[in-house]
C-alpha cells in the first residue's frame, strides 16, 4: 500500500545502524555453514526441495525466490532461483531485497516485547491507558432499521494482550465487507501522513466486534507501531533500527530502500490477463524515501539473510551472536498461543491460516500448538507468518530449525502455490536423523 507522507531520519540513528550492520559477524552468510548430513538431513532427500521450487520457476508460476534453511544455529542451505526481474532478465541473488509486507509484524512485535521487558506495558492494560484517544471507543452491533450503525459500549475495554493477538475489535477494511470495513475504507487510516494522524483516524472508527469475541486480522500491529513510538519516546522506525535491526546486523532491512540498493529490489508480480504469465506490479514511487507513517503491520523491506538472523534470534531465546534482545521467557510469551478455545473453531482466519484446534495465535505470530491435529509434521510449538507478496518463515523450537522463503507474487491472486506447506513437507521428509 502507498504511504504518502515522509519523516526525516535521525542521522545519529542511521549512523549507528550502518555501523552495527557493517561490524556484525557473518555478513557473507547469515550463520556459520554446516553440511546437511552433519545436522540430520539427507542430502539426496533435500534435493526434492530444490527440484520442486525450481519446477515452480520453470513453469512460470514464480519469477524467482530465495530460500534459507538452518538447524542448530548453522546454515544448511541457501538457494536463489529464477529471476529478480523478468523484463530486465536479472537473475535472483542471495542478497536481493524483498517487500516483506506482513512479515514486518513479528519485528514490530519484538520491539513491543523489548518495551514489555522495560515495564512500559503489560497484557492486561487497557489500550486506552497508553492511547487516551481510544478511551471512548464504541462497538458496532449492526445496523438499525434506517441503515444507520448501532453502537454500544464494549463489554470490557480492549486490552494490550488483545491488541497483540488480533482480538481487540479492530479490522483492516479490505478483507471484509461489514459496515465497519466500509468505514475503514472511507477513512483510509493506513494512508495517514503520520502515526499520530493514523491514531486520530482510528479513534473515530468503531470496533468491529466485542473485544475478545473474535479473531480478525487487523491494523492492530500498526497501532503497536504508534505505541512503540509513544512508550519509547523515539520515532518508531528509529527505535526499530537501533534496538532490533542494528544489534542483529540486519543491514538491508528498513521501511524504505535507499537509492544505492534500489537495483537489488525484486519486482512484485501478479498473474497476467486470464491468469496467464506474470504481470509486474509497479513499485511505490516513494520507495527510496523514509515514510511519514512507517507501517508496523506491513511496511518493511528485507533480505532472506537478514530475516534469517531475526528468526534465529527468536529461536535462540532472544539472543544472536552474543547480542541479547529478549529473555527466553519473553520469547515464550510472544510465541505461546493466546487464543481461547472458543475462537479456535475454524470460523476465523486469514489466507493460509485458519484458527482451529492445533493452530492458534500468539503475539504477532501464528502458533502450531498441536501440529498433529492439523496434519503437520512440524515440531510442537512451531511459530510462523507470511507476507502479501508470498514471503514466509517458520521456526521449529523442537527440531531447532528455521526456514525463510522470499518471493514476490501477490498471494491473494489466483493460482498462488502454497509455498509454506510445500517447504515444510519437503524439509521434514529430508530430516532423517533429527537426533543429530
Amino acid at each position: 500500500m502507498r504511504l504518502p507522507a515522509r519523516r526525516s531520519i535521525s542521522i545519529l540513528s542511521l549512523g549507528l545502524f550502518l555501523a552495527a550492520g557493517a561490524n556484525a559477524s557473518g555478513q557473507g552468510t547469515p550463520l556459520p555453514e554446516a553440511r546437511p548430513d552433519s545436522v540430520g538431513f539427507s542430502v539426496e532427500r533435500l534435493k526434492r526441495l530444490d527440484q520442486s521450487l525450481q519446477a515452480l520457476v520453470d513453469d512460470k508460476q514464480l519469477a524467482g525466490l530465495v530460500t534459507l534453511l538452518a538447524r542448530h544455529g548453522q546454515l544448511v542451505e541457501q538457494k536463489a532461483y529464477g529471476q529478480q526481474d523478468l523484463a530486465g532478465a536479472k537473475p535472483m541473488q542471495k542478497d536481493t531485497i524483498f517487500r516483506i509486507y506482513s512479515m514486518t509484524k513479528p519485528i514490530t512485535g519484538v520491539a513491543m516485547m523489548i518495551l514489555f521487558e522495560e515495564g512500559k506495558w503489560k497484557p492486561s492494560d487497557p489500550i486506552a491507558k497508553h492511547i487516551p484517544e481510544f478511551t471512548n471507543l464504541k462497538v458496532c452491533s449492526g445496523l438499525d432499521d434506517s441503515g444507520n450503525l448501532r453502537l454500544e459500549a464494549p463489554a470490557h475495554a480492549p486490552t494490550m494482550g488483545e491488541l497483540m493477538s488480533h482480538t481487540a475489535g479492530f479490522t483492516y477494511g479490505f478483507f471484509g465487507d461489514t459496515p465497519v470495513d466500509k468505514l475503514y475504507r472511507d477513512a483510509s487510516p493506513l494512508q495517514a501522513a503520520s502515526l499520530e494522524e493514523f491514531v486520530d483516524r482510528m479513534a473515530r472508527l468503531p470496533l468491529a466486534y466485542q473485544p475478545g469475541e473474535a479473531w480478525i486480522y487487523s491494523v492492530s500491529v500498526d497501532i503497536q507501531g504508534y505505541l512503540v513510538e509513544k512508550l519509547s519516546g523515539q520515532p518508531f522506525a528509529e527505535f526499530v533500527r537501533e534496538r532490533v535491526l542494528a544489534p542483529l546486523g540486519m543491514k538491508d532491512t528498513d521501511f524504505f530502500v535507499p537509492l544505492d540498493k534500489l537495483a537489488r529490489l525484486a519486482t512484485v508480480y501478479t498473474p497476467g490477463p486470464n491468469g496467464s504469465g506474470l504481470k509486474a506490479v509497479p513499485h511505490d514511487p516513494d520507495v527510496s524515501r523514509p515514510p511519514g507513517m512507517p507501517s508496523g503491520g506491513g511496511g518493511m523491506y528485507s533480505t532472506a539473510s537478514d530475516y534469517l538472523r531475526f528468526a534465529q534470534m527468536l529461536l535462540g531465546g532472544g539472543e544472536l551472536n552474543g547480542r541479547r534482545l529478549l529473555s527466553p521467557s519473553t520469547v515464550q510469551l510472544m510465541r505461546g498461543n493466546h487464543l481461547p478455545e472458543r475462537l479456535m473453531t475454524g470460523k476465523f482466519g486469514i489466507g493460509l491460516y485458519t484458527m482451529q484446534p492445533g493452530l492458534g495465535f500468539g503475539y504477532d505470530v501464528a502458533v502450531l500448538d498441536d501440529p498433529l491435529r492439523i496434519g503437520s509434521s512440524a515440531g510442537k510449538g512451531s511459530y510462523l507468518w507470511d507476507g502479501l507478496a508470498g514471503t514466509w518463515f517458520w521456526i521449529d523450537p523442537v527440531n531447532d530449525l528455521v526456514f525463510v522463503g522470499m518471493v514476490q507474487r501477490i498471494v491473494t491472486a489466483p493460482g498462488m502455490p502454497n509455498l509454506e506447506d510445500l517447504s515444510r513437507a519437503l524439509v521434514y521428509q529430508a530430516l532423517v536423523d533429527p537426533g543429530k
